[in-house]
This record gives C-alpha cells, structure tokens and sequence, in this order.
C-alpha cells in the first residue's frame, strides 16, 4: 500500500489538494489522526480490493499532528506501508488574506476568544515547523493557483513512481520574493546581467545567444562548476537520509536570465547521471508581462 499524507498550515489547500488526488485515483480521506489511520491500515485496509494509493489528509486539528507524528509514521513503515509526506506551507501575509476573504475562523482560534487570527497563523507555522522539516515534499501555494497546483501534483504524484530522489533546479527573482520551498538556493546576481545587453533583453536564458553571453565569462563558468562540485557531493548524502524531493533554487533579480541559464545547465549536467531530474522557471510568466524599464 502507497500512502500519502497530506499536511501542512490550515488555509494552505490541503482540502483542495485532495480533491485532486481524488481525481488522480486515490482514496481521499479528510483530517483523519495518525493513530486512526495506524488502526485502519492493520484493519480493513489490507483486505483484497482495497485501493492501493491512499490520500489522507492531517492538520493541527488531528490529534497526533504534530506531536507523535513521528513515530506513527516509522510504524506504518514497519508494516511494509510505502509513506510519503506532502507539506503545503504558505506565507502569512497570503493565510490572512484568505481567512478574511472566507470569513472562516482558523482552528486555533475555535473556542479561544483571546487569540486574533494573526497570532493563531503564527502559532500553527511555529508548531508545525517540526514537521515541515521533515517532510518527503514540501509545496509552497502562497502564489498557485488551482490549476497549478493541479499541474503540480500530477507532475509529482501521477503514474508509477519513479526510482530515486525527485531533483528539481528552478530559477526564480529576487524582486518576487526568495524560492520559498527551496532545500538549496545559490545567488547568480554576481554575474554579468544580459537584461542591459541590445538584443538580449527579452529573450531568456533558454535561448544560445543569452546562455553564451553569461557563460561566456570566467567567472560564471568558474561559478557554475563549483556548483556542479557542490551537488555532486551533497545529493548524495541527502539521497542517504531518504530525502524523495530536493529543490535547488537558482535565484537572479527577475528570474529571466542568469537564474534560468544556470538553472538550465544544471538540469542539462544532472539530468544526464540522474533520472528524476526537472526545470522549473517560477518566475517566467511574470517577466513576460512586465514593463520595460525594470531591471533583470
């Protein structure tokens, strides 16, 4: 049995999330304990015909969560369940918005008339921090959409699983705020800027004339191997820790051109000696609508 625990901040989408994997063929259920779902898994759930891709769903609401988590988690593991644990994390200032747009009140605050929904947002992020930490996939939606998260799940989680950790180089810019998610995240700013080039600056660091312009100077090339000698030796050692999602961040101001050539080359190198590995330009589609005047 494949079980997929979906986790992480109340308002970050997890019912949401869960009525895609329902769509994608899982069994969904909702904000279920660990200890229940323990039970049900030695119970009924190992008889014939049941699904065999299980979605659950748990937040700050399901006794165990945070604490206990743990050690329910290494104990399904013992019954030869496969677990995997999705975090949607999201940033404050996006969890007050949508609060206050749904009128709805958050779970820290039910019962508790001395607690204002700020202080409960800040309470759940400190208390399930633990938890993000340890998570296989941790999954920012402060800026997803419906259909991007849709587009992301399924990217993770449809069809049979592929062997090995889940790399994946995305490029994004600074002036929208850092990679969120990131498990790593290198600066490129320090190399020549194209976005000042005749010719150059509404292309992107997919196309050659941009790639050979940044990586024409020694410092980018002297920049870009010792990324490559870094990841060489980490991946590794995080693939060792059972870590199935690492999310390397490749950060320039707008996240067009020296972020994305980097990000690029990155995912060109390892894509080559690994087998799950993927490119994603966070920030692309907003470049494509901004002004011209603004700086890469």
């Amino acid at each position: 049995m494949n079980v997929l625990i979906v986790t992480g901040l109340s308002g970050a989408g997890k019912t949401r999330a869960l009525q895609i994997l329902e769509d994608m063929g899982y069994y969904c259920m909702d904000n279920i304990s660990p200890k229940i779902l323990l039970q049900l898994i030695h119970g009924e759930m190992q008889e014939e015909g049941f699904s065999k891709r299980l979605a659950v769903t748990m937040d700050i609401r399901s006794y165990g969560v945070p604490d206990g988590f743990d050690q329910i988690v290494d104990e399904m593991k013992k019954c030869s369940v496969s677990v995997r644990v999705l975090f949607l994390d999201c940033a404050e200032e996006v969890l007050l918005k949508r609060y206050k747009e749904s009128r709805r009140l958050h779970p820290l605050m039910s019962g508790n008339r001395n607690v204002n929904l700020t202080d409960a947002i800040r309470q759940e992020i400190g208390r399930m921090e633990s938890l993000k930490v340890e998570a296989d996939y941790v999954v920012d939606t402060s800026e997803l959409s419906t259909s991007a998260l849709r587009e992301k799940l399924t990217d993770l989680f449809s069809g049979p699983d592929v062997a090995g950790m889940r790399i994946e180089f995305v490029a994004f810019g600074y002036k929208y705020g850092i990679l969120a998610d990131a498990d790593l995240v290198f600066d490129v700013r320090c190399v020549a800027n194209p976005y000042y080039v005749k010719g150059l600056r509404e292309k992107t660091g997919e196309d050659k004339e941009v790639r050979d312009f940044v990586m024409g100077y020694e410092e980018a090339r002297e920049l870009f191997k010792r990324m490559v000698g870094y990841l060489e030796y980490a991946i590794p050692l995080y693939e060792k820790e059972g870590k199935a999602q690492l999310v390397v961040g490749l950060g320039c101001t707008g996240g067009q051109h020296r972020s994305v050539t980097f990000a690029s080359l990155l995912r060109d190198y390892f894509g080559e000696r690994y087998e799950n590995v993927r490119l994603g330009m966070r920030d692309m589609r907003v470049n494509q609508r901004r002004i011209v005047g603004e700086g890469d």
